[in-house]
């Protein structure tokens, strides 16, 4: 047992260490790009109406992890619909993106990946507001837009190259971190059980691989992304399975949304289960088709 703890404990910290000079690459990229892109992506929700959710979608997908939160402060602002929230929080991309990229996936499948949950979150989220339309649905609050995913992440200054590298070293420590401690579980699991048992428990299961997977992805945490996305190259999860629990993972924006519409607990609990039902929804038409990226 203690040989096989020292094995897995070797093979993570390998595995895990190779990707350390990708992520932070990946991430200078992504904090460059927040600190241009955040400001017009929010404002460009407020102008399109109805579309508001295409929108949404469309630029939800970009690796901001910040996007997410923002958008959660709109809402409970009162200026965005629930299905416009929604949109953001199904094309989210959060952590998924650049462990991809650290992992070589073919630039294909990942965009693939990207523009089918773009898709799922637009369609969706107009879905949602439609319906809305027929129901005596209104919301409005007080509370005023609050950018919170600074939290989350450093707090350094905006523009500053030192406040770039060093947001980017933080982000990229604390995703090696859930790298390493669910790459030895992984590693564990796999040497206790077999890659080939756990991979049939799921693959064999869909619905349950399913519901659990989008269970995993309502964590508001960047380590569920973190988890699924691993578990999906691993192979222990299809397609189905993966794409349930990545496009109900919104990253912080479920808690940046309890927080700032604390206001209307119930409310906000009917949007994480309405999140929930999406995924597993999509998931599940994912299994049933087989498709795969």
């Amino acid at each position: 047992m203690t040989e096989m703890i020292l094995d897995a404990l070797q093979d993570a910290l390998t595995d895990t260490a190779k990707l350390i000079p990708f992520l932070f690459a990946t991430y200078i990229v992504m904090e460059i790009l927040e600190r241009k892109a955040s400001n017009a992506s929010v404002d460009l929700l407020q102008k399109f109406g109805r579309f508001s959710p295409a929108v949404g979608a469309a630029v939800g997908v970009v690796p901001q992890c910040g996007f997410s939160a923002a958008a959660a402060s709109l809402y409970s602002g009162g200026l965005i619909s629930i299905g416009t929230l929604l949109s953001v929080f199904l094309s989210t991309s959060d952590e998924m993106l650049p462990i991809f990229i650290s992992e070589r996936v073919p630039a294909v499948s990942v965009l693939k990946i990207l523009l089918t949950k773009a898709v799922i979150g637009a369609v969706s989220g107009m879905a949602v507001d439609f319906a809305l339309r027929f129901t005596k649905y209104r919301h409005k609050t007080e509370k005023h837009i609050r950018d919170l995913c600074e939290d989350e992440h450093c707090g350094s200054e905006d523009g500053e190259e030192g406040g770039v590298l060093k947001a980017a070293f933080i982000h990229t420590l604390h995703i090696i971190v859930f790298v390493f401690l669910i790459s030895l579980v992984l590693t564990v699991l796999v040497e206790g059980f077999g890659q080939q048992a756990i991979a049939g428990f799921l693959t064999n299961r869909p619905v349950i691989g399913v519901v659990l997977a989008a269970l995993i992805g309502l964590i508001p945490n960047c380590a569920a992304s973190v988890m699924i996305t691993q578990l999906y190259l691993s192979g222990m999860l299809g397609a189905g399975q993966m794409m349930a629990g990545l496009l109900v993972g919104a990253g912080v924006g479920l808690l940046v949304l309890f927080r700032t519409n604390e206001r209307h607990p119930s409310e906000n609990g009917k949007a994480a289960l309405l999140l929930y039902v999406i995924g597993v929804c999509w998931g599940l038409l994912f299994e049933f088709l087989k498709i795969t990226f």
